[in-house]
């Protein structure tokens, strides 16, 4: 990765806060539980739910910088002529699942939300936790996106992006 690029600035708020509010409530989980052998019904349901949230944003950030793990031999063993179709074949790749992902998501969401499901834990409303699913796997697509525009356009200008 030769640059940081910008664009997904709320993604990385968004599993920064994640990430934080997860560390935070465990840690409080964790005191409270030696203190009076109690503990915190919703640190589980809650954590689950963040990291949730924290992988899906922090893939966004990934697919921005184009930082995803993948085979890159592939792109450094064909001519140079050939790259675009690889970052074409790759995003397509990406959008397939994603656009999976995004449907029964939203699929799930509705259904969720029409049967007004709750959470066992703490009897929230599923469809709160759910939501997250599509509308997260919406921004790594546009960040993919985005960063399939950059490495086409840095090919075209002479400079690579793998």
């Amino acid at each position: 990765m030769s640059e940081r690029r910008p664009g997904a600035r709320l993604e990385a708020i968004l599993a920064a806060l994640a990430l934080s509010i997860i560390c935070l409530i465990s840690l409080a989980n964790v005191v409270v539980r030696y203190a009076t052998d109690a503990s915190f019904a919703f640190t589980e349901e809650f954590s689950v739910f963040l990291l949730v949230v924290m992988t899906f944003a922090g893939a966004a950030v990934a697919a921005r910088q184009n930082a995803h793990i993948r085979i890159e031999l592939i792109e450094h063993l064909l001519p140079r002529n050939w790259l675009p179709l690889v970052y074409v074949l790759q995003w397509l790749a990406g959008v397939t699942v994603l656009a999976i992902v995004i449907w029964y998501g939203s699929t799930f969401t509705l259904e969720e939300y029409q049967w007004d499901s709750l959470s066992p834990g703490l009897g929230l409303p599923n469809w709160i936790y759910v939501i997250w699913l599509p509308i997260l796997a919406l921004a790594i697509l546009l960040r993919m996106t985005m960063s399939l525009r950059d490495r086409l356009s840095a090919h075209r200008g002479g400079h690579d992006e793998s």
